[in-house]
């Protein structure tokens, strides 16, 4: 199956959220998320793309079916900026590239490289220096860990990312199987664009 990897913002960006909502949900129940999706908390964090004038949704279709997205945008434009960034980075530098949700069939095709492309892209063309995600952290004796999980540290890096040594965000959702929230730290990452 062919894919096609485009990068969408306006009216194009605004009609793809309810597949990237959908792609959140569905993507992130894998470990290391283990992330117990909620419809009414995507609608309103989704908002944030549709409302930021800079961000960027990278889609990846195939037979007209959005099975893959990423997102980026100013990390001064986020709503958790200072929560993500905890002081440690310059806000005003930083281009955050969100999530990167790809359906498991599509994998190692070299579509997420075609998600960071169009991301960097944007970010240099809006000016800015760095380029940073963040990562989940979870131990390696994990009760969820996938005996054949493969984290990805090697792409990152072959990407020209590195992890920025005591720089974590710390966000709350509710795992798989919890009947609340609690709180997740997650590594920041970044490159020199």
């Amino acid at each position: 199956m062919a894919v096609k990897v485009k990068a969408l913002s306006g009216e194009a960006l605004e009609a793809a959220l309810p597949d990237l909502a959908r792609l959140r949900i569905e993507v992130f129940r894998a470990f290391p998320y283990l992330y117990d999706g909620d419809e009414a908390y995507e609608q309103h964090y989704l908002r944030s793309y549709r409302d930021t004038p800079d961000a960027v949704l990278v889609a990846a279709i195939s037979e007209g079916r959005v099975i893959g997205a990423a997102t980026g945008m100013p990390l001064s434009s986020h709503g958790d900026a200072t929560q993500i960034s905890k002081g440690e980075l310059p806000v005003e530098d930083v281009f955050y590239c969100a999530e990167s949700v790809l359906l498991p069939e599509f994998r190692g095709q070299g579509i997420g490289h075609a998600f960071f492309d169009h991301r960097e892209a944007h970010a240099r063309t809006l000016g800015f220096r760095l380029s940073a995600f963040c990562s989940v952290i979870r131990p390696e004796d994990h009760p969820l860990r996938p005996a054949d999980y493969r984290s990805n540290d090697v792409f990152w890096r072959k990407r020209g990312y590195r992890p920025m040594p005591g720089v974590l965000a710390e966000f709350t959702w509710t795992d798989i199987g919890d009947r609340a929230e609690s709180k997740k730290a997650l590594q920041f990452w970044s490159r020199e664009l």
